[in-house]
């Protein structure tokens, strides 16, 4: 992620030093109209997350494990795995539409496609019951430290934590703090909050149960984050965004049964890439 960072800060003042030398030869430029268009853009994020205290509950269990570490999950990169339309949604993505209802404003729907998993084998907190005829594993518990084992749980949203929303920002042109004055080039920042629900896909594997792994409605998330965008030509653009947000899943599916479930909830902290264009329909 750091390298995506410094080659858009060193494409941003590499631009700024050459239109500085040659801004006393350009004509004021006329002021860029936003409002009612439309913006559209896809990129990619890395995400990481605050430890979560995770619920399980079923027909013969009831246990709640603490402070539970996962990370993102990376897809190493290769133009193949990133740009190859049929592997697009591999990676870690965001696709949002939106639109200007005012000058500096926009509303806009879109995804944000993380990858949610667990630490294999780290030792946590766990509280609770298991009567499940697991020798190993039955017993109440009150505060035992427990292996996060193979055969006791897997636990991954990965394809993916899914975070369906809508977001209001605000969209604003800073030329003027660097005395710029062009017509193919804007530079923005943009700034607001957002909410959705959480449609992950999620694979599990608990106490030797079935394998589940399958999509379902979880939850709900609350977002905020701030961006810099630099466009070109008046349509196309790139940009860098930071967001942070709260996820709360009371209802996680993590087997075939209806009694089977988990809840819970974690921060998350994302950092975006993103290309797209904005424009008129009519």
């Amino acid at each position: 992620m750091k390298t995506y960072i410094i080659i858009l800060v060193a494409l941003f003042f590499s631009v700024i030093s050459t239109i500085g030398q040659e801004k006393n030869e350009v004509t004021k430029k006329k002021k860029v109209i936003n409002k009612g268009k439309f913006f559209v853009y896809w990129g990619w994020n890395w995400a990481s997350y605050s430890n979560s205290d995770i619920r399980f509950k079923g027909a013969d269990y009831d246990f709640t494990l603490s402070s539970v570490r996962a990370r993102d999950r990376q897809t190493k990169f290769s133009v193949d795995s990133y740009f190859n339309l049929a592997n697009i949604t591999i990676p870690q993505t965001n696709y949002r539409i939106g639109y200007f209802f005012k000058e500096n404003y926009t509303v806009s729907i879109g995804v944000d496609h993380m990858k949610y998993v667990m630490v294999d084998d780290q030792n946590v907190t766990i509280d609770g019951e298991i009567n499940i005829g697991n020798t190993r594993y039955d017993g109440t518990y009150t505060g035992e430290r427990i292996q996060l084992a193979e055969d006791f749980l897997k636990f991954e949203h990965t394809d993916g934590l899914n975070y369906l929303n809508i977001e209001v920002k605000r969209f604003d042109n800073i030329d003027h703090w660097f005395g710029l004055e062009l017509d193919n080039l804007q530079i923005n920042i943009t700034e607001g909050f957002g909410v959705g629900v959480l449609y992950p896909r999620t694979d599990t594997s608990l106490l030797g149960k079935e394998r589940h792994d399958d999509y379902h409605l979880s939850g709900w998330g609350i977002s905020g984050g701030a961006g810099l965008n630099i466009t070109f030509l008046k349509h196309f653009y790139i940009q860098a965004d930071y967001k942070i947000g709260y996820i709360n899943m009371p209802d996680i599916k993590t087997s075939l049964s209806a009694l089977d479930s988990a809840s819970q909830s974690f921060y998350f902290f994302q950092n975006n890439i993103l290309i797209g264009g904005k424009f008129r329909l009519f």
